[in-house]
């Protein structure tokens, strides 16, 4: 894989940190617990998203874009970082909102929903569960263009083969600091939502040969759904970076069993693993993302999924600003 082929903006000057957990992994009796700190990349309080937004804003600026069109939930982290990352290029950004849980958008909301008007969208447009987003997105970019300027669309979470290749990069900067450490990773565990933090991360470990296993914790869809949203993303990010190598079903794991009642709904183990993960480590996670997604770390710890002397890496993808708005659960 050659990456410098592809244009890049640079939000975040170094890799982000790798950290041990080891007051965590000795609270569950192993294994040894590693956290990679992607809450700590560059733009407004950081997230993956930040990655993806490099590859994607860089082609819009080289197509003469001025206004970043993109969807998202009601307290979307992926809207406040393409907002973030317009504000630093001097672009305008729209945003259109999907109502996931029916009524959920408050614009006195806090969290992302306060960021959204602190950073300066300049228009929110919300839609209820369901809505076509591609027609709605459409729709902003004709109002934009009406005023005889020029938008760049952003699928949700910015989950297409060019901003996977966030993660591709991502899944190379792991591996060299792994090698600095002389560490050895033996898993790797990720929240599996939009689709393209794990497919960047799948399409990058193939494309190296790694040879390391990779588990999404699903956040919103089954199982099966979810598997052939990744596979079919991991294949055409890996096409797009030239990786040779096919992607199988089979090194696409998915679990679905801490999703709860539905997409952005708490749940006790998610509460629990924040919890855990603030008093333990000093670490903060988001009730929506990475809650769940270390809630199916730990259950796989309690449930003797890993060797005790495995070596077991979590991407930690951001959103701690959503926690704002769910003070009331914990």
């Amino acid at each position: 894989m050659n990456l410098a082929k592809f244009a890049r903006r640079r939000y975040t000057p170094a890799p982000t940190p790798l950290e041990a957990m080891p007051r965590l992994s000795a609270a569950l009796g192993g294994p040894n617990l590693f956290i990679k700190r992607d809450d700590l990349t560059g733009l407004a309080s950081g997230g993956n998203k930040t990655r993806k937004l490099e590859f994607l804003v860089a082609e819009a600026l080289a197509k003469g874009c001025d206004t970043l069109v993109t969807v998202g939930a009601v307290q979307s982290n992926h809207c406040r970082l393409t907002l973030a990352a317009a504000a630093k290029e001097g672009l305008k950004c729209r945003l259109v909102l999907e109502q996931r849980v029916a009524g959920s958008y408050d614009p006195k909301a806090s969290g992302n929903n306060f960021l959204f008007d602190l950073i300066g969208a300049e228009a929110i447009t919300v839609v209820d569960a369901g809505a076509d987003l591609s027609e709605a997105m459409a729709k902003v970019a004709d109002e934009v263009e009406s005023l005889g300027r020029k938008a760049y669309l952003i699928p949700g979470g910015g989950s297409n083969p060019l901003g996977s290749m966030g993660y591709v990069a991502c899944l190379e900067e792991t591996l060299s600091q792994c090698f600095d450490m002389g560490l050895a990773l033996d898993h790797l565990v990720c929240a599996s939502g939009s689709a393209g933090t794990h497919a960047g991360l799948l399409a990058g470990a193939v494309g190296v040969n790694a040879g390391l296993p990779i588990t999404g914790i699903n956040v919103r869809r089954p199982r099966a759904e979810q598997e052939g949203n990744v596979l079919d993303l991991a294949q055409r990010t890996a096409a797009l970076a030239g990786v040779a190598t096919p992607i199988k079903a089979e090194a696409v794991t998915c679990l679905d069993d801490w999703v709860g009642p539905g997409y952005s709904l708490p749940t006790e183990e998610m509460i629990e693993a924040v919890r855990l993960l603030a008093s333990l480590e000093g670490i903060l996670l988001d009730p929506v993302y990475t809650g769940k997604a270390m809630a199916g770390l730990i259950g796989l710890c309690r449930a003797g999924h890993f060797k005790k002397t495995d070596n077991v890496l979590f991407v930690h993808t951001g959103g701690a600003p959503a926690l704002y708005a769910y003070q009331s659960i914990f």
